[in-house]
């Protein structure tokens, strides 16, 4: 059939003789679209005539009628056309409207207005042209959504409550650690970064990780279900699975993402699944209880009887979530493991204990403070990151094999991004292996936190008071916190960063300090004196001052906090670290 119209085009129309078999298939097709624009072009000019509906004979459409392929494609949709409902068809909704000037049909077809005997090549031209959409309309349509004005003043919204984020140019130098530069070279020494440990810059992690990048490349080349699952993610996942005394564990792409992800899951497959949550949770956990759609309480910050008392409410047989952390990084805090374990086991909740800024910090293994208070039992899912502690970048859950298959196999956030690239996963396998052997780094970032927070009360500077390695210095105003922290930058070559608004409660501005065991008595001594310099000449107010107002974030209360970290602890950490780090140096490990 196919043949015998070929050869009949060939005979009757020499433009169809010349066009591929491919294009005369596109032109059969009644829904084509040189068969639409046919019958569009048709229809305005038989509208245009005494209204009988016949349509007049121009000499390009005697040849269509005439071609054996246009013809019956246009006796097709004369009758379509009349049986319609209304008279109406999806060719004609885009007909332009009748009119009686038959020089205003301009065929969009064809370049030229008028009708001409074509040659071989405009022929082809135009046939290709003519199968192309007409470029759409440039001008700028009036009266619609601002959406530059509207991006404006959501940042002027920032910007007047002071909540704008600044970000500055820091480049942090391996080689000497914990100095930077910024963008115009000039040294600086950070205080504020979540690479704890230094372990970013270690030895045995950077070469681990240049050994794996020549051998393997750069990237993992897929998700994991899809070339994207080598030897070195399994093997991670069995150290940190050992790491917590699980049975299984899940490595995601950040810590942000495995806490919405498994969140978001647990939620909303568990039928009629209620999520009890910290006041002061990470944002990541917030989204993800807020994208599992599931109802939620929230429990004041780390109070047991706001707990309980919304766990009460609930029959055993509802699935239930809390979902808290173990160290709150903006304060400080520890909350209360084995007391939350104790109210899940009583009202047949699991838990799910967030230690991002635990992991490899606490415990003889680094396993977070649930090793450390010997919990690590009493918590079903342990969320960590790779990204701090460990230096590298990621995240994770460990919890029962069943649990973890199940998030792996409906988690979107894991299931549909790109797996972490052998470099990062084998530097990360590198630094917890480490850390679960060596207590130098521990032992040194403990000691220096101890005496940073020591000699900074003794000088009155108002310390939040809490019991883990973070130094928060309450400021208690956005414009001065970013002001201090621009001095300290620029004039004393310190970075630390300010933390205001949403992070921190409006009025509980703060400077927040990560010790590292790098931090030596020389560079602590030039942040101390930096601090006591500023804050004498702005006339800041010191703890005594925050005492007298009622106090503030914990501070001016006359509350003393233990460390988390008991000090027998801490010496026996240091007893062990001395001849670990001799040993070292002598090439013995």
């Amino acid at each position: 059939m196919e043949a015998h119209l070929v050869s009949t085009a060939a005979r009757s129309c020499p433009f169809l003789a010349r066009t591929p078999v491919a294009a005369l298939r596109q032109m059969q097709s009644p829904h084509g679209p040189v068969h639409a624009h046919v019958y569009s072009q048709t229809r305005s000019v038989s509208g245009s005539g005494n209204g009988s509906g016949t349509m007049p004979t121009s000499a390009l459409l005697r040849a269509a009628q005439a071609c054996p392929v246009f013809g019956p494609a246009i006796a097709f949709q004369k009758v379509r056309r009349v049986s319609s409902v209304a008279g109406r068809s999806m060719a004609t909704s885009a007909a332009p409207a009748p009119s009686n000037d038959m020089s205003a049909v301009k065929p969009p077809i064809f370049k030229s207005a008028k009708v001409v005997s074509p040659t071989k090549d405009s022929l082809k031209k135009s046939l290709v042209e003519g199968t192309q959409t007409p470029p759409a309309s440039t001008q700028a349509c009036t009266g619609g959504f601002d959406y530059s004005g509207f991006f404006a003043n959501e940042l002027d919204k920032k910007h007047k409550d002071k909540s704008y984020r600044y970000f500055n140019n820091i480049n942090r130098l391996a080689q000497l650690y914990p100095m930077a530069h910024t963008g115009t070279g000039e040294h600086v020494t950070v205080w504020c970064s979540n690479d704890y440990l230094g372990m970013s810059k270690h030895p045995e992690v950077v070469e681990a990780m240049k050994i794996t990048i020549d051998k393997y490349g750069a990237g993992a080349g897929g998700t994991r279900n899809i070339a994207g699952n080598a030897q070195l993610h399994l093997s991670l996942e069995n150290e940190l699975a050992s790491l917590h005394k699980k049975e299984a564990a899940l490595v995601f792409s950040s810590c942000f993402v495995a806490n919405d992800a498994t969140l978001s899951t647990l939620g909303s497959k568990m039928p009629g699944c209620v999520v009890f949550s910290d006041a002061s949770n990470h944002a990541s956990m917030i989204l993800g209880i807020r994208n599992s759609r599931a109802p939620k309480h929230i429990f004041k910050h780390n109070d047991l009887k706001s707990l309980e008392e919304q766990l009460q409410k609930y029959d055993v047989a509802v699935p239930k979530i809390i979902a808290f952390e173990s160290v709150y990084s903006m304060s400080g805090n520890i909350g209360h493991i084995k007391e939350i374990a104790a109210l899940a086991k009583k009202y047949n909740a699991i838990t799910y204990l967030d230690e991002v800024h635990a992991v490899g910090m606490y415990g003889e293994n680094g396993g977070g403070v649930a090793e450390y208070i010997n919990a690590i039992d009493d918590i079903d899912i342990v969320c960590g990151t790779l990204g701090k502690a460990y230096g590298v970048v990621g995240g994770y859950i460990a919890a029962n094999a069943n649990l973890v298959d199940m998030i792996r196999s409906y988690a979107p956030g894991f299931i549909f991004t790109t797996s972490l690239p052998p470099a990062v996963v084998s530097g990360a396998l590198t630094a917890i292996r480490h850390l679960r052997n060596s207590p130098v780094e521990r032992a040194g970032q403990q000691l220096h936190t101890r005496m940073l927070k020591s000699t900074l009360s003794d000088l009155g500077i108002p310390v939040v008071p809490n019991p883990s390695h973070i130094v928060p210095i309450l400021v208690g105003d956005a414009e001065t916190a970013k002001s201090v922290s621009d001095e300290l930058l620029n004039r004393f070559k310190i970075y630390v960063q300010s933390i205001n608004y949403p992070t921190v409660s409006v009025g509980e501005e703060r400077l927040r300090v990560t010790p590292t065991p790098g931090h030596g008595p020389e560079l602590m001594d030039g942040l101390v004196g930096a601090l006591k310099t500023i804050w004498t000449e702005r006339g800041l107010r010191k703890e005594a001052d925050w005492a007298a107002e009622g106090g503030r974030a914990g501070v001016g209360l006359g509350r003393q906090v233990d460390q988390l970290v008991k000090a027998d602890d801490l010496r026996e950490m240091m007893d062990r670290a001395y001849p670990y780090a001799l040993n070292t140096l002598a090439g013995k490990r």
